[in-house]
């Protein structure tokens, strides 16, 4: 047996340190770890390895036990526990346990470096100006609001809008009072 499966058998208690299973237990290597980092590998169950290295597999469910492991003192501990709670955060209840996770400065770069991020969205209005969050636009077009009964008339000036961070053909604002949602393709910046 390696020295390294020794000792991370006896910092684990011989279980998985992220939903302590006693099964199948194998060293998980972090991807995207610093070359400064001395110990960048936890003891993982089978089971949480396979999600953590194939996305297709993952089930939420599963990584409800980060509830308790997120508050390990395991600096690698903890940057897979908020790796996989990023990656699970439109579940609703990970955001929860992001919130109030805490991580030092050198941990949470280390656990941002190996986050997945998508393609930037970049959000343009129909001259192709770049939209952001709180600008104004003017609508170029008549737009019926669904569920609303009304028509947002051509002209109509939309203040401090929000960008709806998975649909860059998306923006939110206040119209007649109503939050809506309108399409980047009728508004240009003012």
């Amino acid at each position: 047996m390696s020295d390294q499966l020794k000792d991370l058998q006896e910092r684990s208690e011989n279980q998985c340190e992220l939903c302590s299973s006693r099964e199948s237990l194998l060293i998980y290597e972090i991807p995207d770890s610093p070359a400064d980092v001395k110990d960048t590998s936890i003891l993982a169950c089978s089971t949480c390895v396979d999600q953590l290295t194939d996305a297709n597999q993952v089930q939420p469910n599963h990584w409800r036990a980060l509830n308790d492991s997120m508050w390990s003192t395991v600096p690698a501990v903890q940057v897979v526990a908020y790796r996989m709670l990023h990656q699970l955060k439109n579940e609703g209840w990970p955001a929860d346990l992001l919130d109030m996770m805490y991580l030092e400065d050198d941990v949470k770069n280390w656990a941002e470096a190996g986050i997945q991020r998508g393609p930037k969205m970049i959000h343009r209005d129909s001259n192709g100006h770049v939209l952001t969050k709180g600008d104004s636009i003017v609508l170029i077009k008549d737009l019926d609001v669904k569920g609303a009964n009304f028509t947002a008339k051509r002209g109509t000036a939309v203040r401090n809008i929000s960008l709806v961070h998975d649909n860059e053909n998306h923006i939110e604002g206040k119209v007649n009072g109503q939050h809506i949602v309108i399409l980047t393709q009728y508004v240009k910046k003012s």
